[in-house]
């Protein structure tokens, strides 16, 4: 092992380390925060231990002093000559507990330590992702309400389709986002840690060290689970359960496939042929090197980088839980110091910029309006034809009479030239002779042919409003 206490610019050094992810959730997920938490669960396993005089109050008071005194440099020397950075840890935190250092540790095995502060970290970070979440869609609500009944042009395909309105659209976002938090919601209240379970599980060795106490492993796994307020699985091996780790990251993934959707969409939208949002723009901010009109949606961009990442995570944390091979293997130790932390980082990063962007999202009407003038009038026809059989038209002779005028038409617009599609039906004399020329100018207005899109979108921010509010 390299000198980690010596590193910088000059060392590879992870993007997540600086570039992405937020202060509080770096530091969740730091070595010197890792081992505050394998500290307190020292503590509270001395503290249990306390209860039936296997140790004394001094000594675990004594641990307690020194519960957030993590010397990484003194540790990682210590872990440089006996390859472990458990013990490394419980020699660091023993040398400064004169009292209580010959105590640490009594009993457990690594596992009992590294497995239950993992869950700790989950939990909590699942508490920032939430917290996270719950404030994007708290951005995102009252934009659908604004634009719950503003139209714009529908796309399947890829492909101008229906009139749709633009809060419609977001509401199919935060629909999906809120499916996330109920299933967020549900991960972080089932998460649970190994317990206090020994080498293989079984708690051979607390029974051992408890039997003529006359107290049971399963009493004492309680109290010490009580002290940290973390429930633990019922069974285990040397290990939690490898399929809690699967689940977390399945969840993570979900949310950011609902990320990367809305992100990707706004990229679309952002493009001056669509030009309908546009994602906020600093004064200073640059979009390209070479080319300085450039407006580019970076952070819509990083969301679908991001994410494109994340959901490539699951994988490896479904090899990790089919491939715990009996009571253990090492295989998933090493991956886990990477999965577990980048899987929240990149959620934190993303719900970040999402938010970001949400915030101070442009909404241009002008274009929205400019595509349905252009592409309107063709999804309209659906009506016209409805509207005509309806007075007595045969509906398929109907049907090739407005597919001939809006063949005609298309072919004039994607030249360039104004979508001539409203006047030649006007003029159509087969279709004047179901109806007058008003009425079919009528219908082809397509901005109110949205359907009930509007109070659709109302009743969806009224849920997300609720389901937010339920655990704020």
């Amino acid at each position: 092992m390299s000198d980690a206490t010596q590193f910088g610019f000059d060392d590879y050094l992870s993007p997540f380390t600086w570039r992405y992810g937020s202060r509080e959730m770096r530091t969740l997920w730091s070595e010197a925060g890792k081992r505050r938490m394998w500290r307190r669960i020292w503590v509270a396993l001395a503290a249990s231990q306390a209860d039936h005089g296997l140790v004394r109050a001094d000594q675990v008071a004594d641990l307690q002093a020194h519960v957030d005194d993590v010397d990484m440099e003194r540790a990682l020397a210590i872990e440089a000559q006996i390859h472990h950075d458990l013990m490394s840890e419980v020699k660091t935190f023993a040398e400064q507990c004169p009292v209580g250092g010959g105590v640490i540790h009594l009993g457990a095995t690594s596992m009992d330590v590294e497995d239950n502060a993992d869950a700790l970290r989950i939990r909590a970070g699942l508490d920032l992702v939430l917290a996270r979440l719950c404030d994007l869609l708290r951005v995102l609500t009252p934009i659908m309400r604004q634009y719950a009944d503003v139209p714009t042009m529908g796309f399947t395909h890829l492909q101008p389709a229906e009139p749709t309105t633009i809060g419609y659209r977001l509401a199919q976002y935060g629909q999906d986002l809120a499916v996330d938090l109920a299933d967020l919601r549900r991960l972080r209240a089932d998460v649970r840690g190994k317990g206090i379970k020994g080498a293989a599980g079984t708690s051979a060795s607390y029974q051992q060290l408890l039997g003529e106490h006359g107290v049971s492993a399963a009493a004492f796994e309680a109290q010490v689970m009580a002290r940290l307020d973390l429930p633990p699985m019922l069974v285990a091996t040397q290990t939690y359960a490898r399929k809690q780790d699967y689940r977390v990251i399945c969840g993570l993934a979900s949310m950011g496939q609902s990320l990367y959707k809305m992100a990707a969409d706004l990229r679309l939208l952002q493009s001056p042929p669509l030009g309908e949002f546009a994602e906020p723009f600093g004064a200073h901010q640059v979009g390209s090197s070479a080319m300085p009109f450039k407006r580019n949606p970076i952070n819509a961009e990083n969301i679908n980088s991001l994410t494109r990442l994340l959901a490539a995570l699951p994988r490896v944390a479904w090899d990790n839980a089919a491939h715990s091979y009996l009571e253990r293997t090492l295989d998933d130790s090493a991956n886990r110091r990477v999965v577990l932390p980048e899987g929240f980082l990149i959620a934190d990063e993303a719900l970040l910029r999402a938010t970001r962007i949400l915030s101070g999202l442009r909404v241009d009407v002008a274009a929205a309006d400019r595509l349905l003038a252009d592409y309107g009038t063709f999804a309209a026809t659906e009506r016209v034809l409805m509207e005509l059989a309806r007075r007595g038209g045969d509906r398929q002779s109907l049907h090739e009479i407005i597919r001939d005028n809006a063949l005609a038409a298309w072919a004039e617009l994607r030249a360039g030239r104004p979508n001539p599609l409203a006047d030649r039906m006007t003029s159509d004399p087969r279709l004047l002779a179901l109806a007058t020329a008003e009425d079919i100018a009528s219908w082809l207005d397509a901005r109110d042919y949205t359907g009930d899109a509007a109070p659709r979108t109302q009743q969806m921010a009224d849920a997300i409003d609720s389901a937010v509010a339920d655990r704020d």
